[in-house]
């Protein structure tokens, strides 16, 4: 609200800038959200290549320090595919690809070896534990298959949701993270995978069996990663097919842009990555099981979706990307509603930041969804709580651009919780 205050004998008109601020062209803030997807596929795909090589290093000269080098190549690929998440929902083209590079949960017994009847009920996938590593024929859907050689497109063409299965996942990001940490077999203890070094070491030294299959698998693996995140960004380019798509109406790019942002707070991050897991008590529900990196995942799913809103990104190299945003929309027509939303993303950041700083202490993810840790289940809920929140200043400021047109992602944990059980 507009109000006059008395400064030396005459009226001045105190206001909050904002409120005074022209808003933006809707074109120019669905433009800033399509360079700042460019600019996180970019940089997921530069850091999948450094991945890259750390695996080449490991293959070709295994041990425990090359190991660890491509460990962490992996976990810094995660921090800008994850911010660039907030991109599935309301984006076809980024929805409809994902599932190649971010599936989860996964039967990993599909890959290499497990232990015996670990996470796997009789019956429920056939595959689950075909062990393809160590398997080079097989029978699919009543057909032979030569698996001699373990290639990019026996993962991708059929491996990869075999029998319609979606928890047949054989490439992305998850999958890698499994060969190179292995199972997490501590339940809510402490503690992430334990894969030795010597998997991928050549003749005598060898353990687990099959190193030579093992790091076929994983250099087609990662080869694909890198492959399929090369083709994203290219459909966020100049002339490429996401950007065009979403920059063609701009009232559809904006519903795009808010679709995506409260789908991933949602149903997704809220409902089925952070809910669910609590009211199952499941280790093997949390994002990046294998690694225990579920905390950093959480936090940067959390940061794109303010990124999205700000107009704001900052690169792996520290560049920032930005331009007129979404809060530039908002505090044009309804500068509290902005604030408040702005406060909200805060609030968010705030709660995931707990969880994260927690998990590097020692109290991993997985340990907080024990039943029973009070400490665990307050941190994960305040994660929950806040992302509802922030959703519902989503869904008011459509209404505030006169969008009425969004519809929000839900899940069964928070929509109805009785389900989760049937």
């Amino acid at each position: 609200m507009t109000r006059l205050t008395l400064a030396a004998g005459a009226l001045a008109l105190a206001a909050a800038p904002a409120a005074l601020a022209a808003p933006p062209d809707r074109s120019a803030v669905v433009e800033t959200y399509a360079d700042i997807a460019a600019a996180k596929y970019a940089d997921s795909l530069a850091s999948a290549e450094r991945l890259q090589a750390a695996v080449d290093a490991l293959i070709s000269a295994p041990s425990a320090q090359a190991l660890e080098a491509a460990k962490d190549a992996w976990v810094a690929a995660r921090v800008p595919y994850q911010q660039s998440e907030v991109y599935r929902f309301g984006n076809a083209i980024v929805d409809d690809w994902e599932g190649k590079v971010n599936a989860w949960p996964l039967d990993e017994g599909l890959i290499d070896y497990v232990a015996p009847a670990h996470g796997f009920a009789e019956g429920e996938n056939d595959l689950a534990q075909l062990n393809v590593v160590a398997t080079p024929a097989f029978t699919l859907s009543g057909q032979e298959v030569d698996a001699a050689e373990i290639t990019a497109a026996l993962l991708q063409d059929v491996l990869h949701e075999a029998d319609g299965v979606e928890a047949n996942v054989a490439t992305g990001y998850h999958a890698i993270e499994f060969l190179l940490w292995g199972q997490d077999l501590n339940g809510h203890g402490p503690g992430a995978g334990t894969r030795p070094w010597t998997d991928y070491a050549q003749g005598p030294d060898c353990t687990g069996g099959n190193c030579d299959r093992r790091a076929e698998y994983l250099r087609a693996a990662t080869d694909l990663l890198v492959s399929d995140l090369a083709w994203m960004t290219a459909q966020w380019a100049e002339d490429g097919a996401a950007r065009a798509a979403v920059t063609e109406d701009p009232s559809s790019g904006l519903l795009a842009m808010l679709t995506g942002m409260g789908s991933l707070s949602y149903g997704e991050q809220a409902g089925e990555r952070m809910r669910l897991g609590l009211m199952l008590n499941d280790p093997e529900e949390e994002h990046d099981c294998f690694s225990d990196n579920t905390h950093n995942s959480h936090y940067y799913d959390g940061l794109g979706v303010r990124n999205v809103y700000l107009g704001r990104y900052v690169g792996i190299d520290g560049r920032v990307v930005s331009g007129p945003s979404l809060s530039d929309l908002v505090a044009a027509a309804d500068p509290a509603l902005d604030a408040e939303l702005q406060g909200d993303l805060a609030a968010t950041m705030a709660a995931l930041g707990d969880i994260k700083t927690a998990a590097e202490a020692g109290f991993a993810y997985d340990m907080m969804l024990e039943r029973g840790n009070a400490e665990g289940e307050a941190l994960i809920m305040g994660g929950v709580t806040a992302l509802i929140e922030q959703t519902r200043g989503i869904e008011r400021a459509a209404e505030v651009l006169g969008l009425q047109a969004l519809e929000v992602e839900g899940s069964d944990s928070l929509d109805d919780p009785e389900a989760v059980f049937q």
